[in-house]
């Protein structure tokens, strides 16, 4: 038992340590064994192996870690979701030109959203997202429409399994409370992100496949300052994503409302 506890662990660490930097963009020695736990011989050893295997690279001034080719070479030859990015893209770049604003395509992921897809809205102040970024799924419309393709049991594990933030004063933390805006956001077809996120902005989403269609729960949204939205928002946002949604449906083979 011994034995195979120790390769674990020490895999356990190294992911641990490409998650961290993967996040935080470029950390510090001190900042990954903080983060990580460690004492600083091994962390020491960790980091000169990631080093030498090229998933991390060393900047001489000042120290910091960054990821390094062999975590870019790895990350191209993941498809998993390559297909469905395929078909939606131009779908994201039509609402973009028909809104002028922000259109993102992510995936659930735990209890976060990680965004596979975005077209970038034309306008100078728009929300500051990037492919591979993962945000709280309860504080965010995205997240709240990927939460509503799950059954209610899987959604309240997810949620109760974690810590759940308070990012502005408008961020739902209780699990029930939640679990309500996701239930709400069944019955209307769409979720919503009212400041819940960051303060001064806006965000319609609705839910695009489930795990079992396609092994993805993947949702689309629209995302704006809350200063150049109207009376309509959201409902008059709702329609070109509702039907850019189901057009990819039907690009990907996928008839029939979606259910958990």
């Amino acid at each position: 038992m011994g034995q195979g506890r120790g390769p674990v662990k020490s895999a356990d660490r190294a992911l641990a340590a490409i998650d961290f930097v993967a996040t935080q963009g470029s950390a510090s020695f001190a900042e990954i064994a903080t983060a990580l736990g460690l004492p600083r011989s091994s962390a020491h050893g960790l980091l000169s192996t990631l080093v030498d295997a090229g998933w991390f690279v060393l900047s001489a001034e000042p120290r910091r870690y960054r990821l390094g080719l062999r975590a870019w070479q790895i990350g191209q030859r993941y498809d998993g979701h390559r297909l469905l990015l395929e078909k939606a893209q131009p779908y994201l770049d039509g609402l973009v030109a028909a809104t002028g604003e922000t259109v993102q395509l992510a995936r659930l992921d735990g209890v976060e959203n990680v965004y596979i897809g975005i077209s970038l809205s034309p306008n100078p102040m728009r929300m500051a997202s990037s492919v591979g970024m993962r945000l709280h799924a309860h504080a965010t419309g995205i997240g709240k429409a990927l939460l509503s393709v799950l059954d209610e049991a899987e959604a309240r594990a997810r949620l109760g399994a974690v810590v759940l933030p308070q990012l502005t004063p408008r961020t739902l933390t209780d699990v029930d409370d939640i679990l309500r805006a996701v239930s709400r956001a069944r019955e209307l077809g769409f979720a919503t992100d009212d400041e819940e996120f960051v303060a001064g902005c806006r965000c319609i989403a609705v839910p695009l496949t489930t795990e079992r269609e396609t092994g993805i729960a993947a949702a689309m949204s629209i995302t704006m300052p809350t200063a150049r939205t109207d009376d309509s928002w959201p409902h008059g946002l709702y329609p070109p994503l509702r039907d850019a949604a189901q057009a990819i449906r039907r690009e990907l083979g996928l008839t029939g409302a979606l259910s958990p």
